[in-house]
Protein backbone atom coordinates (compact mmCIF):
# COMPACT_ATOMS: atom_id res chain seq x y z
CA UNK A 1 0.00 0.00 0.00
CA UNK A 2 1.33 3.70 -1.06
CA UNK A 3 1.37 6.62 1.28
CA UNK A 4 -1.64 8.04 -0.79
CA UNK A 5 -4.09 4.59 -0.17
CA UNK A 6 -2.75 4.60 3.46
CA UNK A 7 -3.96 7.85 3.99
CA UNK A 8 -7.40 7.26 2.22
CA UNK A 9 -8.02 4.45 4.24
CA UNK A 10 -6.59 6.15 7.44
CA UNK A 11 -9.59 9.14 7.03
CA UNK A 12 -12.08 6.57 8.43
CA UNK A 13 -10.45 5.51 11.56
CA UNK A 14 -9.99 9.19 11.73
CA UNK A 15 -12.92 10.09 11.30
CA UNK A 16 -14.10 7.99 14.43
CA UNK A 17 -11.61 9.72 16.61
CA UNK A 18 -13.18 13.36 16.45
CA UNK A 19 -16.85 14.66 16.73
CA UNK A 20 -17.91 13.81 13.32
CA UNK A 21 -21.41 16.81 14.08
CA UNK A 22 -19.07 19.24 14.29
CA UNK A 23 -19.26 21.75 11.15
CA UNK A 24 -15.54 20.79 9.53
CA UNK A 25 -17.07 17.30 9.28
CA UNK A 26 -18.29 18.06 5.89
CA UNK A 27 -15.08 20.19 5.16
CA UNK A 28 -12.93 17.48 6.34
CA UNK A 29 -14.94 14.52 4.02
CA UNK A 30 -15.12 16.89 0.48
CA UNK A 31 -11.25 17.51 1.03
CA UNK A 32 -10.43 14.26 1.15
CA UNK A 33 -12.50 13.71 -2.16
CA UNK A 34 -9.84 16.25 -3.58
CA UNK A 35 -7.03 14.85 -2.38
CA UNK A 36 -7.95 11.07 -3.57
CA UNK A 37 -8.70 12.85 -6.83
CA UNK A 38 -5.45 14.50 -7.27
CA UNK A 39 -3.11 12.51 -5.17
CA UNK A 40 0.07 13.99 -4.52
CA UNK A 41 1.69 16.52 -6.97
CA UNK A 42 4.28 15.85 -9.29
CA UNK A 43 6.95 17.20 -11.65
CA UNK A 44 4.68 16.92 -14.69
CA UNK A 45 2.94 20.05 -13.10
CA UNK A 46 3.77 23.44 -14.11
CA UNK A 47 4.63 24.51 -10.08
CA UNK A 48 5.92 21.44 -8.81
CA UNK A 49 8.88 20.92 -11.71
CA UNK A 50 11.91 21.31 -10.17
CA UNK A 51 10.48 19.35 -7.05
CA UNK A 52 10.13 16.04 -6.82
CA UNK A 53 8.36 14.14 -3.72
CA UNK A 54 9.07 10.66 -4.55
CA UNK A 55 12.42 10.37 -2.30
CA UNK A 56 10.51 11.27 0.73
CA UNK A 57 6.92 9.52 -0.45
CA UNK A 58 8.99 6.11 -0.09
CA UNK A 59 8.78 5.68 3.60
CA UNK A 60 6.11 4.01 5.95
CA UNK A 61 4.52 6.84 7.60
CA UNK A 62 2.89 6.34 10.96
CA UNK A 63 0.08 8.59 10.15
CA UNK A 64 -1.71 8.67 14.18
CA UNK A 65 1.99 8.52 15.77
CA UNK A 66 2.08 6.78 19.94
CA UNK A 67 1.59 9.46 21.94
CA UNK A 68 4.71 8.06 24.50
CA UNK A 69 6.73 9.20 27.44
CA UNK A 70 6.16 13.95 27.93
CA UNK A 71 9.29 15.96 26.59
CA UNK A 72 10.75 18.17 29.46
CA UNK A 73 11.54 21.36 29.28
CA UNK A 74 15.40 20.97 29.21
CA UNK A 75 14.75 18.52 26.56
CA UNK A 76 13.96 21.49 23.99
CA UNK A 77 14.71 24.58 25.66
CA UNK A 78 17.64 25.26 23.09
CA UNK A 79 14.56 25.54 20.56
CA UNK A 80 12.14 28.35 22.39
CA UNK A 81 13.75 31.67 21.63
CA UNK A 82 13.68 31.99 25.86
CA UNK A 83 15.52 35.76 26.04
CA UNK A 84 11.83 37.27 25.97
CA UNK A 85 8.61 36.31 27.09
CA UNK A 86 5.77 35.01 25.15
CA UNK A 87 3.25 33.31 24.86
CA UNK A 88 3.18 29.19 23.98
CA UNK A 89 1.66 26.79 22.10
CA UNK A 90 3.76 23.84 21.85
CA UNK A 91 2.70 19.97 20.05
CA UNK A 92 4.46 16.92 20.53
CA UNK A 93 4.44 14.72 17.88
CA UNK A 94 1.33 16.31 16.66
CA UNK A 95 -0.68 16.43 20.47
CA UNK A 96 -0.69 19.43 22.02
CA UNK A 97 1.20 19.80 25.55
CA UNK A 98 -0.06 21.46 28.29
CA UNK A 99 3.00 21.38 30.61
CA UNK A 100 5.22 23.15 28.09
CA UNK A 101 2.73 25.72 26.54
CA UNK A 102 1.47 29.10 27.97
CA UNK A 103 -1.72 30.00 26.82
CA UNK A 104 -4.27 32.42 27.47
CA UNK A 105 -8.18 33.94 27.20
CA UNK A 106 -7.57 36.91 29.21
CA UNK A 107 -8.95 39.08 26.57
CA UNK A 108 -7.72 37.20 23.40
CA UNK A 109 -7.64 33.55 22.28
CA UNK A 110 -4.41 31.87 22.06
CA UNK A 111 -5.27 28.40 22.14
CA UNK A 112 -5.43 24.90 20.82
CA UNK A 113 -7.28 24.26 17.20
CA UNK A 114 -8.97 21.32 18.55
CA UNK A 115 -10.69 22.96 21.67
CA UNK A 116 -12.08 25.83 18.67
CA UNK A 117 -13.07 23.01 16.46
CA UNK A 118 -15.30 21.74 18.91
CA UNK A 119 -16.25 24.24 21.29
CA UNK A 120 -19.73 26.36 20.39
CA UNK A 121 -18.09 29.54 21.59
CA UNK A 122 -15.73 29.53 18.47
CA UNK A 123 -18.30 28.20 15.86
CA UNK A 124 -19.12 31.53 14.40
CA UNK A 125 -15.01 32.38 13.68
CA UNK A 126 -14.86 29.03 12.38
CA UNK A 127 -17.71 28.69 10.27
CA UNK A 128 -16.43 32.82 8.94
CA UNK A 129 -12.59 31.42 8.50
CA UNK A 130 -11.65 28.02 8.93
CA UNK A 131 -10.97 26.85 5.12
CA UNK A 132 -11.58 30.18 3.65
CA UNK A 133 -8.29 31.00 2.25
CA UNK A 134 -6.38 27.64 1.78
CA UNK A 135 -6.86 26.36 -1.91
CA UNK A 136 -8.24 23.00 -2.65
CA UNK A 137 -5.20 22.04 -4.33
CA UNK A 138 -4.20 18.72 -3.18
CA UNK A 139 -1.66 18.98 -0.46
CA UNK A 140 -3.80 21.76 1.53
CA UNK A 141 -6.30 19.58 0.78
CA UNK A 142 -5.09 16.65 2.54
CA UNK A 143 -4.38 18.48 5.56
CA UNK A 144 -8.10 19.67 5.77
CA UNK A 145 -9.02 16.24 5.65
CA UNK A 146 -7.18 15.92 8.72
CA UNK A 147 -7.41 18.41 10.83
CA UNK A 148 -7.32 18.42 14.20
CA UNK A 149 -4.37 20.02 16.25
CA UNK A 150 -3.14 22.71 15.71
CA UNK A 151 -2.65 27.12 16.85
CA UNK A 152 -6.06 28.59 17.60
CA UNK A 153 -5.09 32.21 17.86
CA UNK A 154 -7.82 34.97 17.65
CA UNK A 155 -7.07 38.50 18.40
CA UNK A 156 -10.29 40.77 18.61
CA UNK A 157 -10.00 44.47 17.67
CA UNK A 158 -8.23 47.22 19.29
CA UNK A 159 -5.80 44.71 20.79
CA UNK A 160 -2.37 45.45 20.53
CA UNK A 161 -0.32 41.93 21.42
CA UNK A 162 2.12 42.52 24.39
CA UNK A 163 4.33 39.53 23.60
CA UNK A 164 5.21 37.26 20.37
CA UNK A 165 3.66 33.96 20.40
CA UNK A 166 5.96 31.07 19.56
CA UNK A 167 4.27 27.77 18.09
CA UNK A 168 6.48 24.83 18.18
CA UNK A 169 6.24 21.48 16.41
CA UNK A 170 8.31 18.76 18.31
CA UNK A 171 8.69 15.00 16.56
CA UNK A 172 10.15 12.71 19.20
CA UNK A 173 11.11 9.99 16.51
CA UNK A 174 9.28 7.44 18.48
CA UNK A 175 8.15 5.75 15.61
CA UNK A 176 10.42 4.87 12.85
CA UNK A 177 9.05 7.16 10.02
CA UNK A 178 6.46 9.80 11.40
CA UNK A 179 4.00 12.78 8.93
CA UNK A 180 2.36 15.12 10.73
CA UNK A 181 -0.11 17.34 9.70
CA UNK A 182 -0.97 20.69 11.82
CA UNK A 183 -3.43 23.18 11.30
CA UNK A 184 -2.98 26.55 12.53
CA UNK A 185 -6.01 29.72 12.05
CA UNK A 186 -4.91 33.16 12.79
CA UNK A 187 -7.16 35.77 12.70
CA UNK A 188 -6.44 39.30 13.68
CA UNK A 189 -9.64 41.43 13.74
CA UNK A 190 -9.78 45.45 12.99
CA UNK A 191 -6.67 47.44 14.52
CA UNK A 192 -4.75 44.99 16.36
CA UNK A 193 -1.48 44.01 16.02
CA UNK A 194 0.26 40.40 17.14
CA UNK A 195 3.93 38.76 16.35
CA UNK A 196 4.37 35.33 15.85
CA UNK A 197 7.19 32.68 15.74
CA UNK A 198 6.71 29.33 14.60
CA UNK A 199 9.00 26.21 14.20
CA UNK A 200 8.76 22.79 13.25
CA UNK A 201 11.77 20.09 14.92
CA UNK A 202 12.40 16.50 14.94
CA UNK A 203 14.61 15.85 17.96
CA UNK A 204 16.10 12.14 16.60
CA UNK A 205 16.94 11.39 12.60
CA UNK A 206 14.07 9.20 11.90
CA UNK A 207 12.41 10.32 9.05
CA UNK A 208 9.42 12.72 9.76
CA UNK A 209 7.14 14.17 6.73
CA UNK A 210 5.22 17.57 7.92
CA UNK A 211 2.37 18.80 5.83
CA UNK A 212 1.11 22.03 7.30
CA UNK A 213 -1.35 24.41 6.85
CA UNK A 214 -1.61 27.79 8.58
CA UNK A 215 -4.60 30.34 7.42
CA UNK A 216 -4.16 34.51 8.36
CA UNK A 217 -6.62 36.36 8.21
CA UNK A 218 -5.79 40.37 8.88
CA UNK A 219 -9.35 42.45 9.04
CA UNK A 220 -8.93 46.38 8.81
CA UNK A 221 -5.75 48.33 9.67
CA UNK A 222 -4.49 44.65 11.65
CA UNK A 223 -0.54 44.36 11.48
CA UNK A 224 0.75 40.83 11.61
CA UNK A 225 4.14 39.87 11.68
CA UNK A 226 5.18 36.31 11.40
CA UNK A 227 8.33 34.56 11.47
CA UNK A 228 9.45 31.23 10.18
CA UNK A 229 12.30 28.75 11.55
CA UNK A 230 13.14 25.88 9.39
CA UNK A 231 16.45 24.47 10.53
CA UNK A 232 15.61 20.24 11.18
CA UNK A 233 17.36 17.35 11.00
CA UNK A 234 18.41 15.81 7.58
CA UNK A 235 15.41 13.40 7.62
CA UNK A 236 12.72 15.94 8.12
CA UNK A 237 10.69 16.98 5.44
CA UNK A 238 8.60 19.95 5.42
CA UNK A 239 6.01 21.05 2.76
CA UNK A 240 4.34 24.25 4.44
CA UNK A 241 1.60 26.07 3.42
CA UNK A 242 0.68 29.69 4.20
CA UNK A 243 -2.32 31.38 3.33
CA UNK A 244 -2.85 35.42 3.63
CA UNK A 245 -5.73 37.15 3.71
CA UNK A 246 -5.66 40.95 3.97
CA UNK A 247 -8.65 43.58 4.62
CA UNK A 248 -8.02 47.78 3.77
CA UNK A 249 -5.08 49.33 5.09
CA UNK A 250 -3.56 46.09 6.60
CA UNK A 251 0.19 45.20 7.03
CA UNK A 252 1.01 41.42 7.17
CA UNK A 253 4.55 40.11 6.73
CA UNK A 254 6.07 36.93 6.47
CA UNK A 255 9.87 35.98 7.27
CA UNK A 256 10.78 32.59 6.06
CA UNK A 257 14.25 31.50 7.34
CA UNK A 258 15.04 28.15 5.59
CA UNK A 259 18.33 26.41 6.88
CA UNK A 260 17.71 22.72 7.32
CA UNK A 261 15.86 19.63 6.93
CA UNK A 262 15.89 16.95 4.00
CA UNK A 263 12.99 18.81 1.53
CA UNK A 264 11.54 22.04 2.40
CA UNK A 265 8.71 23.35 0.31
CA UNK A 266 7.26 26.68 1.42
CA UNK A 267 4.15 27.96 -0.32
CA UNK A 268 3.04 31.22 0.36
CA UNK A 269 0.30 33.12 -0.72
CA UNK A 270 -1.07 36.50 0.02
CA UNK A 271 -4.44 37.85 -1.29
CA UNK A 272 -5.06 41.67 -1.52
CA UNK A 273 -9.22 42.48 -0.27
CA UNK A 274 -9.18 45.97 -0.10
CA UNK A 275 -7.18 49.85 -0.84
CA UNK A 276 -3.89 50.32 1.26
CA UNK A 277 -2.42 46.99 1.92
CA UNK A 278 1.23 46.20 2.09
CA UNK A 279 2.24 42.64 1.85
CA UNK A 280 5.94 41.62 2.74
CA UNK A 281 7.05 38.15 1.79
CA UNK A 282 10.97 38.35 2.85
CA UNK A 283 13.37 34.86 3.27
CA UNK A 284 17.32 33.62 3.42
CA UNK A 285 18.25 30.00 2.32
CA UNK A 286 21.46 28.79 3.58
CA UNK A 287 22.12 25.06 3.04
CA UNK A 288 24.51 22.34 1.58
CA UNK A 289 24.73 18.73 1.14
CA UNK A 290 22.24 17.35 -1.12
CA UNK A 291 19.82 19.60 0.70
CA UNK A 292 16.83 20.97 -1.25
CA UNK A 293 14.58 24.50 -0.62
CA UNK A 294 11.73 25.15 -2.46
CA UNK A 295 9.85 28.78 -2.24
CA UNK A 296 6.74 29.41 -4.26
CA UNK A 297 4.84 32.65 -3.79
CA UNK A 298 1.68 34.63 -5.09
CA UNK A 299 0.92 38.06 -4.37
CA UNK A 300 -2.43 38.53 -5.62
CA UNK A 301 -3.44 42.40 -6.23
CA UNK A 302 -7.57 42.44 -6.52
CA UNK A 303 -8.38 45.95 -5.71
CA UNK A 304 -6.30 49.76 -6.18
CA UNK A 305 -3.14 51.54 -3.93
CA UNK A 306 -1.71 48.67 -2.76
CA UNK A 307 1.86 47.47 -1.98
CA UNK A 308 3.94 44.14 -2.12
CA UNK A 309 7.81 43.42 -1.89
CA UNK A 310 9.42 40.39 -1.89
CA UNK A 311 13.24 39.61 -1.14
CA UNK A 312 14.95 36.58 -1.75
CA UNK A 313 18.23 35.28 -0.52
CA UNK A 314 19.87 31.98 -1.21
CA UNK A 315 23.26 30.78 -0.52
CA UNK A 316 23.80 27.31 -2.25
CA UNK A 317 26.93 25.21 -1.20
CA UNK A 318 27.72 20.75 -2.11
CA UNK A 319 25.03 19.34 -3.78
CA UNK A 320 22.15 21.77 -2.63
CA UNK A 321 18.89 22.84 -4.86
CA UNK A 322 16.66 25.93 -4.59
CA UNK A 323 13.79 26.67 -6.08
CA UNK A 324 12.18 30.01 -6.07
CA UNK A 325 9.04 30.77 -7.77
CA UNK A 326 7.65 33.88 -7.16
CA UNK A 327 4.01 35.35 -8.96
CA UNK A 328 2.45 38.85 -9.27
CA UNK A 329 -0.71 38.98 -10.28
CA UNK A 330 -2.41 42.29 -10.50
CA UNK A 331 -6.26 42.40 -11.35
CA UNK A 332 -7.96 45.13 -13.80
CA UNK A 333 -8.94 47.32 -11.07
CA UNK A 334 -5.68 47.49 -9.12
CA UNK A 335 -4.35 50.30 -10.29
CA UNK A 336 -1.44 52.38 -8.59
CA UNK A 337 -0.25 48.75 -7.84
CA UNK A 338 3.57 49.20 -6.20
CA UNK A 339 4.92 45.81 -6.44
CA UNK A 340 8.53 44.83 -6.39
CA UNK A 341 9.90 41.15 -6.33
CA UNK A 342 13.70 40.05 -6.00
CA UNK A 343 15.47 36.82 -5.85
CA UNK A 344 19.34 37.07 -5.44
CA UNK A 345 21.15 33.59 -5.26
CA UNK A 346 24.73 32.91 -4.42
CA UNK A 347 26.26 29.21 -5.60
CA UNK A 348 29.32 27.90 -3.21
CA UNK A 349 29.96 25.12 -5.85
CA UNK A 350 30.07 23.86 -9.03
CA UNK A 351 27.47 21.33 -8.09
CA UNK A 352 25.14 23.23 -6.74
CA UNK A 353 21.92 24.65 -8.55
CA UNK A 354 18.81 27.36 -8.35
CA UNK A 355 15.82 27.38 -10.38
CA UNK A 356 14.43 30.42 -10.40
CA UNK A 357 11.45 31.67 -12.09
CA UNK A 358 10.17 35.29 -10.97
CA UNK A 359 6.72 36.22 -12.54
CA UNK A 360 4.21 39.16 -13.35
CA UNK A 361 1.02 38.97 -14.48
CA UNK A 362 -0.54 42.45 -15.04
CA UNK A 363 -3.82 43.61 -16.20
CA UNK A 364 -4.13 47.53 -15.22
CA UNK A 365 -2.25 50.04 -16.40
CA UNK A 366 -1.07 52.61 -14.63
CA UNK A 367 1.18 50.43 -11.94
CA UNK A 368 4.70 50.29 -10.97
CA UNK A 369 6.02 46.66 -11.18
CA UNK A 370 9.53 45.40 -11.61
CA UNK A 371 11.31 41.65 -10.48
CA UNK A 372 14.41 39.86 -11.46
CA UNK A 373 16.78 37.44 -10.52
CA UNK A 374 20.45 36.80 -10.19
CA UNK A 375 22.60 33.88 -9.66
CA UNK A 376 26.56 34.33 -9.16
CA UNK A 377 29.26 33.68 -6.96
CA UNK A 378 31.30 35.93 -4.09
CA UNK A 379 32.76 38.84 -5.05
CA UNK A 380 36.35 38.36 -5.92
CA UNK A 381 37.60 42.13 -5.68
CA UNK A 382 35.68 42.54 -2.61
CA UNK A 383 37.42 39.09 -0.98
CA UNK A 384 40.81 40.24 -2.18
CA UNK A 385 40.03 43.57 -0.85
CA UNK A 386 39.09 42.10 3.14
CA UNK A 387 42.00 39.46 2.64
CA UNK A 388 44.34 42.18 1.85
CA UNK A 389 42.87 44.01 5.43
CA UNK A 390 44.46 40.91 6.92
CA UNK A 391 40.64 39.01 7.45
CA UNK A 392 41.40 35.20 6.98
CA UNK A 393 39.55 33.82 3.91
CA UNK A 394 36.80 31.89 6.07
CA UNK A 395 35.78 35.05 8.27
CA UNK A 396 35.84 37.01 4.76
CA UNK A 397 33.95 34.86 3.09
CA UNK A 398 31.50 34.99 6.34
CA UNK A 399 31.27 38.64 6.04
CA UNK A 400 30.34 39.14 2.57
CA UNK A 401 27.46 36.27 2.92
CA UNK A 402 26.48 38.28 5.96
CA UNK A 403 26.12 41.49 4.17
CA UNK A 404 24.47 39.96 1.48
CA UNK A 405 21.45 38.69 4.05
CA UNK A 406 21.42 42.16 5.94
CA UNK A 407 18.83 44.02 4.08
CA UNK A 408 16.42 40.75 4.77
CA UNK A 409 17.76 40.67 8.77
CA UNK A 410 17.26 44.00 9.04
CA UNK A 411 13.48 43.79 8.51
CA UNK A 412 12.71 41.51 11.39
CA UNK A 413 11.35 43.63 14.15
CA UNK A 414 11.90 41.60 16.99
CA UNK A 415 15.46 41.52 18.16
CA UNK A 416 15.65 38.49 19.98
CA UNK A 417 14.95 36.41 16.31
CA UNK A 418 16.98 39.13 14.62
CA UNK A 419 19.79 37.13 17.48
CA UNK A 420 18.62 33.92 17.20
CA UNK A 421 18.91 34.03 13.17
CA UNK A 422 21.74 35.53 13.05
CA UNK A 423 23.86 32.79 15.64
CA UNK A 424 22.65 30.36 13.14
CA UNK A 425 23.87 32.11 10.22
CA UNK A 426 27.28 31.83 11.44
CA UNK A 427 27.04 28.30 12.64
CA UNK A 428 26.45 27.47 8.80
CA UNK A 429 29.05 29.19 7.66
CA UNK A 430 31.20 27.69 10.54
CA UNK A 431 32.49 31.18 12.09
CA UNK A 432 32.11 32.94 15.40
CA UNK A 433 31.41 36.50 14.04
CA UNK A 434 30.59 38.79 17.80
CA UNK A 435 28.09 41.12 16.12
CA UNK A 436 24.46 40.95 15.47
CA UNK A 437 22.80 42.93 12.44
Amino acid sequence: MDLKEKLVSSFLAFENRVDIDAYVHDVRSDAIKVFEEKGFPSKKEEEWKYTSLNSILKEDYSVFPKQENALDYKDVKQYFIHDIDTYKIIFIDGKYSSHLSQTTHDGIDVCLMSAALNKPKYQLIIENYFNKAATKDSLPSLNTAFSSEGAYIHIPKNKIVQKPIQILHFSTGNESATMLQPRNLIVVDENSHVQIIERHQSLTDNPVLTNSVTEIFANKRAIVDYYKIQNDNENASLIDNTFVKQKRESLASVHTFSFGGKLTRNNLNFYQGGERIDSTLKGITIIGDKQHVDHNTLVHHIEPNCESHQDYKGIFSDRSTGVFNGKVLVDKEAQKTNAFQANNNILLSDKASINTKPQLEIFADDVKCSHGCTIGQLDESAMFYMRSRGIPEKEAKALLMFAFSNNVLSSVKIPEVKQRITKIIAKKLGVNIGFDL
